[in-house]
C-alpha cells in the first residue's frame, strides 16, 4: 500500500478540540475515518461528523490514532501550511478583458497568478469560469454541498464565451450550470461587460438565460471591464460613454422589477461604477437584496452611505443629551479614488458642519499608476498616493494633523500597499501620522469626527487589496 503523504499542519488554535487532543504544529494529518484527504473540500466535509477517527504523524514518525467527539459541525481548529490541502489551480483562459495580463512588470509575482479555482470559489468567494472544472468536480460539489459557488459567466451564448474567453471549451462548460442548478446548489454570477462585445442584445439574453436558475443562483452582478493603460498588443476594449452606462441601468432595472415580482428578489445588478458613469444617484437599499453582490462593487457606495448617515445620527443624538461639543478642532486628511471624490467630499463637508473647528481635506488620488481609467480607491498605490500628496505640501498645502486610509488600501493582514509601499514609508514620506480604519461609513465618521481609529467590523479581510483577472479590484471606497 503506498504511503499516503498526508498535509502539515501549521497552527493549532488555542483551546480548540487539536490542542486538547495536543495535535501541534508539524504534526501531518494523515486520515479522517479512514477516508484519504485530497484537499480542503475533503476536509471540510469528513470533519463535520460527531465522531471522528483522525490518524496523525507526529514529528518524530510516530502515529497517534485519536478518537474524537464533537458537536456536529464544531471545528477541529487545525490551520494547515496549505490553505487549500492542495495545489491551486491556475486559470488556462485567455480572456480578452483580463485585468492581469494589464499589470504593469515589476510587481510582486503573486499579483500576477491567475487562479480559476472552485475550492476557493467556495472558501474566499472568487469567481471561476468553469474552464477547468471536470465532471467530477462538480459531482462533488453537489454531494458535498458546497454553496455558494461563484460563477463568471459574462455570456450564455457559447461561441462569444469561447472567443471572450479565448478558450474552446469555455462555451461547453455552461452545461455545468444546469448540473449545479439540477443539484440544488446555491450560485452566484458575474458579468464583465466589454464594450460592443457582450453588452446590448447579447447582455439581454444573457440575463434571461440565467434567470432561469432562479432561485437557486440568487444574484449576478454586471461590471464594466476594468481597463488600464498596458494593453499594448491586446484586445481593444473601450470605455462606455455616459449614454451607454445609462443605458446599461435601464436594461437591468427593468429586469430587476420582472424578477423581484415572481421571486422576490432583484436577482441582477449593476455595479456602482454605472452609475456614476450615467451620473444617477444610487438605488434605494432594498434593491440590493440584503448585498449579495457587496465584493463586486454592488451596493458599496449605498451602504457606505446608509453607516454614514446612521453613525452620524447617533453622534448627534447622543450630544444633544449629554449638552457636550461634537468632535475635535483639527485638520484631517482623507484619500480617495477619483471615481468616488464628489461623495467623499460631500461626506467631509456634512462632518465639517457638525463639528466646530473641524477641516477635512478630501484628497482625490488620480491612478497614474494604472492610468487615470482606474479610478477605484481599492487599486491606489503607495507611490502615487506619496508623490501627490507630497506635491500638494511642496505647494505649501497644510495636510493636517493626520491623513486617514482605508484597509481595502492594503494586503489583507499588513500595513502594505498594492506596490509594496508600507504605511510607515507613507509616514516617513509626508511626516505626518498616518492611521488605518476599516472601509465602513461608520469607522470613517469616527475617525474624523471623534479620532477614533479602532476597526468596527469583525472580520478585517471584508476590505483589502484583492487583484482579479476580471479587474473586479478592491472596494470602491
Amino acid at each position: 500500500m503506498a504511503q499516503i503523504k498526508g498535509h502539515l499542519i501549521k497552527e493549532v488554535l488555542e483551546g480548540s478540540i487539536a490542542e486538547e487532543m495536543e495535535i501541534e504544529p508539524g504534526d501531518v494529518l494523515l486520515s479522517v475515518n479512514g477516508q484519504k484527504i485530497r484537499d480542503v473540500f475533503d476536509y471540510r466535509f469528513y470533519v463535520k461528523d460527531e465522531y471522528l477517527e483522525i490518524l496523525i504523524r507526529k514529528a518524530d514518525g510516530e502515529e497517534w490514532e485519536l478518537e474524537i467527539e464533537k458537536d456536529e459541525d464544531e471545528d477541529l481548529g487545525l490551520v494547515f501550511e496549505n490553505d487549500l490541502m492542495s495545489n491551486y489551480r491556475s486559470c488556462s483562459n485567455k480572456c480578452i478583458f483580463c485585468f492581469i495580463d494589464q499589470m504593469p512588470p515589476g510587481m510582486r509575482e503573486t499579483l500576477y497568478f491567475k487562479d480559476d479555482d472552485s475550492r476557493l470559489s467556495f472558501l474566499q468567494g472568487n469567481y471561476i469560469t468553469l474552464t477547468n472544472m471536470s465532471d467530477e468536480d462538480v459531482d462533488r460539489i453537489i454531494y458535498m454541498g458546497l454553496a455558494p459557488i461563484n460563477v463568471s459567466v459574462h455570456t450564455t451564448d457559447p461561441q462569444l464565451r469561447c472567443r471572450m474567453l479565448g478558450n474552446r471549451f469555455a462555451g461547453e462548460k455552461l452545461r455545468f450550470l444546469d448540473r449545479l442548478y439540477e443539484g440544488g446548489v446555491e450560485m452566484n454570477g458575474q458579468i464583465v461587460l466589454c464594450r460592443g462585445v457582450n453588452d446590448g442584445a447579447h447582455l439581454e439574453k444573457t440575463i434571461s438565460d440565467l434567470s432561469k436558475y432562479l432561485p437557486h443562483m440568487r444574484s449576478v452582478s454586471v461590471v464594466p471591464a476594468g481597463i488600464t493603460k498596458y494593453r499594448e498588443g491586446l484586445y481593444p476594449i473601450e470605455l462606455f460613454t455616459e449614454k451607454e452606462a445609462a443605458d446599461v441601468i435601464d436594461l437591468i432595472e427593468g429586469w430587476q422589477d420582472r424578477l423581484y415580482e415572481k421571486w422576490g428578489l432583484h436577482f441582477i445588478h449593476a455595479s456602482d461604477e454605472w452609475y456614476y458613469l450615467a451620473h444617477r444617484p444610487m438605488p434605494d437599499e432594498e434593491r440590493y437584496d440584503g448585498y449579495i453582490q457587496l465584493e463586486n462593487g454592488v451596493g458599496m457606495c449605498r451602504l457606505f452611505t446608509e453607516e454614514f448617515d446612521e453613525e452620524l445620527r447617533d453622534i448627534l443624538e447622543n450630544a444633544a443629551d449629554s449638552g457636550d461639543a461634537v468632535g475635535k478642532k483639527r485638520r484631517v486628511s482623507v484619500v480617495t479614488g477619483a471615481l468616488t471624490y464628489p461623495m467623499f467630499r460631500d461626506f467631509g463637508k456634512r462632518l465639517e458642519e457638525a463639528a466646530d473647528g473641524l477641516s477635512v481635506l478630501v484628497h482625490g488620488i488620480r491612478n497614474d499608476f494604472f492610468g487615470e481609467t482606474i479610478t477605484v480607491t481599492g487599486l491606489i498605490t503607495g507611490q502615487d498616493l506619496i508623490a501627490q500628496l507630497s506635491e500638494k505640501q511642496k505647494a505649501g498645502e497644510d495636510l493636517g494633523d493626520v491623513l486617514i486610509l482605508p484597509t481595502c488600501m492594503l494586503r489583507s493582514g499588513e500595513e502594505v500597499l498594492l506596490d509594496d509601499v508600507t504605511v510607515d514609508d507613507v509616514r516617513s514620506a509626508l511626516h505626518m501620522q498616518v492611521e488605518i480604519i476599516q472601509g465602513d461609513g461608520g469607522a470613517f465618521v469616527r475617525a474624523v469626527l471623534l479620532g477614533d481609529y479602532s476597526r468596527s467590523r469583525e472580520n478585517d479581510e471584508d476590505s483589502f487589496v484583492y487583484v482579479d483577472e476580471f479587474g473586479t479590484a478592491g472596494p470602491i471606497n
